[in-house]
């Protein structure tokens, strides 16, 4: 299938011209999500810190500009400062330090974001249980259950273990993703949000949500997440099942899409039985399809083209902030959580949304 350019050209330069009014705002804070489609600065203690300067780093890759870096050692110092000092961690490591410094070392050789970087793979591996063979999600380690959990989307911090380069890390990595494979992903290949643990023995207990309608429902981010996550295990691993959770869980999402092509935030929501969408989680899925293409068949790899092209003309149709002269962000109707910063910009929406316009417009591989 053919990419019609000029159409992203033009979603690309209404990106471009956010990101020209942001630029010098959001340098050591950083955006999360938006009041009323404008997003202020926050502190460097939440799980999208990263997000903004990944943004810069793809207008960079996209376009050589260097204008897109101008800040890139404030951003370092920042997340430097976050990692030496023990503030805030997580799971959501490799979220945080993939974009920040990962991204720089790739596009600048930076040895001092190559540092870093290799420092937060460190720290993350500490939350790994060896017992049951997962990265604890929130928490401080040594917590009991029923507060130890996986989440589905640990998935998207597992490629800055693959990248470090450490055997040891790699064997976290894809033990963590067998884990999720079997306890998140269901017999129909939808997906819990969550899964208690028990850290003592590493026994698996129950599958949860944390921002999901319902234990048993099915969360669109957390599907998306699924997508990209597995997809992407897979470029590393080449594990035959990595690939065909990511194809089955693709196949889920496709078919929860609403007429539109934008999903509710939950798969509980249909036309007939509406809620507020997610265009989070469609960006978040078209970049998983987009990973998916490079590993299958020609005819799939047209169907999936085509869907992501469907979606993302929807979301610049019909969600961007395109006529929306105030705001700084990209993409309208993102979730937070459902009754928490809904209906907003959402900064990782607004990442995905770009990394996307820049896979159909070049042959980038990303920063995962």
């Amino acid at each position: 299938m053919n990419i019609e350019r000029d159409h992203y050209e033009k979603a690309l330069e209404h990106v471009l011209a956010k990101v020209e009014l942001a630029i010098d705002e959001f340098v050591d804070k950083f955006p999360h999500v938006s009041s009323n489609n404008v997003y202020s600065g926050e502190e460097n203690t939440l799980w999208t810190a990263s997000f903004f300067p990944g943004i810069c780093y793809l207008a960079y890759e996209l376009t050589g500009d260097n204008k897109y870096l101008i800040h890139s050692e404030s951003y370092l110092d920042s997340f430097e400062d976050r990692v030496v000092n023990h503030k805030h961690i997580s799971h959501d490591l490799g979220f945080l330090y993939t974009l920040s410094c990962v991204a720089n070392y790739k596009l600048t050789g930076s040895e001092r974001a190559h540092k870093i970087a290799l420092l937060a793979a460190e720290m993350l591996t500490e939350r790994y249980n060896e017992q049951g063979h997962y990265i604890q999600a929130w928490g401080e380690m040594g917590i009991s259950y029923p507060d130890v959990k996986i989440i589905i989307d640990t998935m998207l911090n597992l490629p800055l273990l693959y990248w470090s380069g450490s055997k040891r890390n790699y064997e976290i990595a894809l033990s963590h993703a067998r884990t999720a494979a079997k306890y998140l992903i269901r017999e129909d290949y939808s997906s819990y949000h969550t899964y208690l643990m028990r850290p003592e023995t590493g026994e698996a207990m129950i599958g949860k949500t944390h921002q999901g309608y319902a234990d048993e429902s099915t969360w669109a981010r957390g599907q998306a997440w699924a997508v990209y996550g597995f997809a992407l295990s897979y470029r590393y691993t080449k594990e035959p099942e990595f690939l065909k959770v990511a194809k089955e869980t693709a196949r889920v999402f496709i078919n929860n899409l609403p007429k539109d092509s934008v999903p509710y935030w939950d798969f509980s929501f249909t036309d007939d039985h509406p809620d507020i969408k997610d265009t989070s989680a469609a960006a978040i899925f078209c970049c998983g399809l987009l990973e998916l293409c490079q590993y299958v068949e020609a005819n799939q790899k047209d169907e999936y083209l085509a869907i992501v092209d469907r979606v993302m003309r929807s979301l610049y149709s019909n969600y961007s902030t395109k006529e929306l002269d105030t705001s700084n962000g990209f993409l309208t109707e993102g979730v937070y959580h459902r009754n928490h910063g809904a209906r907003e910009c959402v900064i990782w929406g607004d990442y995905f949304y770009l990394e996307a316009i820049v896979r159909l417009l070049s042959d980038t591989k990303t920063f995962w």
